[in-house]
């Protein structure tokens, strides 16, 4: 579903521009919603149940510093994002926007033709130069597959 605004801007705060040329923005929940439009969609990555937003969201149960609790659920929310950013506005955030949200935009940027092996550097260099914060996320990124 969408809200027909289409999709953000690039340059703006916390947008990613993925190879294809879709635009996500990641953001840490704690901090206050950035000026200008909402999402159309956003996926949740928090240890327990976000809450409500006047936007459709998804909650990927995944505690801090950690991995997604399933593989299955974060593929099917990834795949799902990926294929919104084509037209919505589509939001990945967590509690800092780092760890989590970096793990998850650079399966996404798998899912748009980056290789896993280069998939954290892409999204260090254009989305946080600390996103990915464990060895163990960037680990499940080199292991994701499209």
């Amino acid at each position: 579903m969408t809200d027909g605004a289409g999709t953000w801007t690039p340059g703006e705060p916390g947008v990613l521009q993925l190879p294809s040329g879709r635009l996500v923005r990641g953001r840490g929940l704690r901090r206050p919603l950035p000026a200008g439009p909402a999402p159309s969609f956003a996926v949740h990555l928090l240890g327990k149940q976000p809450p409500e937003v006047p936007w459709e969201a998804r909650w990927l149960p995944w505690p801090d510093f950690r991995l997604p609790r399933s593989a299955a659920d974060a593929r099917a929310a990834f795949h799902e994002a990926w294929k919104r950013s084509a037209a919505e506005r589509v939001e990945i955030a967590c509690g800092g926007g780092r760890g989590r949200t970096g793990t998850a935009l650079a399966c996404l940027a798998v899912l748009d033709g980056v290789p896993a092996d280069s998939a954290v550097d892409f999204v260090r260099r254009h989305y946080d130069r600390h996103a990915v914060e464990t060895p163990w996320q960037k680990r499940y990124v080199r292991r994701f597959t499209a």
